[in-house]
């Protein structure tokens, strides 16, 4: 069906293929690019397993993503002039956490107590974070005489998380991307509170009923899914942008369901799927270079990819 596609559109799918490839992985500087994206996707979509996991369709990770990077570049405002540098990179960490985690919290308050579907709850709170991010960067935090869409200030080069050479990967961003994902599949596939999450998914009334206390895990899935997604927005802000701008999300949240929807209950497939992501995502930027399409093809393809994987398990299930 992509193959269909992009011979629609006038293109060839092998060079399209090939064009993708050297894009992501043809020099140094873009392998490291698709790493660093690697990282950030590792964290949203390791968050989005939790929520998932109990049922829950978090789409307000974009704005949880947002409020981390907002949280984490006011902890680094705040401490850049106070602290040593490893100790204020390490409380914009906590404070990017404890943001995207506020957050998501919010979302289950609001669906939970207010009875709200987590849908338009997420969605709401997502425009009302890009709309803080937006007030924060042309008022009280725009660049000095002028208030630019190009973000705040730049952050001192002391408070930038170390990367690998003059590229964009850093190594902390990427440990911390694994590390993210080792905890999640730990937690999910072995420990008590992994199986309450799962049969609070499964059948929310029936765990009420067999005692598990559902309320608090609804609560604690949108949480832990805010606290990583909060992460990733300070991992924007300190390894990639290093600065606060107004799209630091840039759609990871989203791109992260993708994964998340793609591979099912198989955790570990994350690493891969997220790999592939990045360097469709990456190397995309090459095709209107060589072959004069638009770098969105990309995000039709990873749609096709999901759509037709979906359709093939609904009519296994079917089928059962």
């Amino acid at each position: 069906m992509a193959a269909l596609l992009i011979a629609i559109v006038g293109g060839s799918p092998t060079e399209v293929a090939v064009s993708l490839f050297r894009g992501a992985f043809g020099t140094a500087d873009q392998t490291a690019r698709v790493l660093a994206t690697l990282a950030s996707l590792l964290l949203a979509s390791s968050g989005l397993v939790f929520a998932f996991t109990a049922g829950i369709y978090n789409l307000g990770i974009e704005g949880q993503i947002t409020l981390g990077g907002i949280a984490a570049t006011l902890a680094l405002r705040i401490f850049q002039d106070v602290l040593p540098a490893p100790f204020a990179i390490a409380l914009g960490l906590l404070a990017g956490i404890a943001g995207g985690m506020a957050w998501g919290l919010f979302a289950g308050v609001l669906n939970v107590f207010g009875k709200v579907n987590e849908i338009f709850a997420g969605l709401g709170l997502n425009f009302v974070a890009q709309g803080l991010a937006l007030y924060l960067i042309f008022g009280p935090w725009k660049r000095e005489g002028v208030a630019s869409m190009s973000g705040t200030e730049l952050l001192p080069e002391s408070l930038w998380l170390p990367t690998w050479g003059n590229t964009e990967l850093s190594p902390v961003a990427l440990g911390l991307g694994i590390l993210g994902l080792v905890i999640t599949l730990v937690v999910i596939q072995g420990t008590y509170f992994g199986l309450e999450l799962r049969a609070v998914g499964q059948n929310l009334r029936a765990a009420f009923v067999l005692g598990i206390p559902a309320v608090q895990k609804l609560l604690s899935a949108f949480a832990l899914c805010g606290a990583l997604a909060g992460l990733t927005g300070a991992v924007q802000v300190l390894a990639v942008f290093h600065r606060l701008i107004p799209n630091i999300s840039s759609g990871l949240g989203f791109i992260g369901l993708l994964i998340v929807m793609l591979v099912g209950n198989s955790i570990w497939a994350i690493f891969p799927v997220a790999l592939f992501f990045s360097a469709l995502n990456v190397g995309s930027l090459q095709l209107p270079l060589e072959l004069n399409l638009e770098s969105s093809l990309a995000g039709v393809i990873q749609g096709i990819l999901v759509l037709f994987v979906l359709l093939a398990r609904g009519f296994k299930t079917s089928k059962a």
